[in-house]
């Protein structure tokens, strides 16, 4: 097994949503709360604008993990805590295929070495340098992983 120490850091990388994204998330989930597609609705109720659905953005936050591991089924447990919205600008302009309504930025961190095969992977998950999770934790069994994978 390769050795893992805390605040190791794994890996980061920037995930772009755009209002798109949100549509398909939404047909994909079936969560069609206008607050992810409707910017009148979603200010009316308060809102900054049209927000990110809470699941797609824990859902692609842990595709680093995933990505690291090699395989899905090597997250035994993953959970957070939401703590902030992610505002999806309506960006598409003159041409919605290079449109970024929000970038969020992702980091990795080996948060403790829970046995000789299992790490928890604590994911830090920002918008403009704004947490929206919070204890965004993963146990990842690294046991057959090798220090190149």
């Amino acid at each position: 097994m390769a050795s893992f120490e805390t605040g190791q850091e794994l890996g980061r990388t920037q995930i772009e949503l755009t209002r798109a994204d949100l549509i398909r998330y939404a047909g994909a989930s079936g969560d069609f709360n206008p607050i992810h597609w409707n910017d009148r609705f979603a200010t009316e109720v308060g809102l900054p604008g049209v927000i990110a659905h809470g699941m797609l953005t824990m859902g692609a936050a842990v595709q680093l993990v995933t990505d690291w591991a090699g395989c899905p089924g090597k997250i035994e447990d993953y959970q957070t805590r939401f703590t902030g919205m992610v505002p999806v600008a309506d960006d598409a302009g003159t041409n919605p295929a290079e449109a970024v309504g929000a970038t969020l930025d992702v980091v990795a961190t080996v948060g403790k070495v829970v046995d000789e095969e299992r790490i928890r992977v604590d994911l830090e998950v920002t918008l403009d340098g704004e947490k929206v999770l919070n204890r965004a934790q993963a146990i990842v069994n690294v046991a057959g992983r090798s220090e190149d994978a």
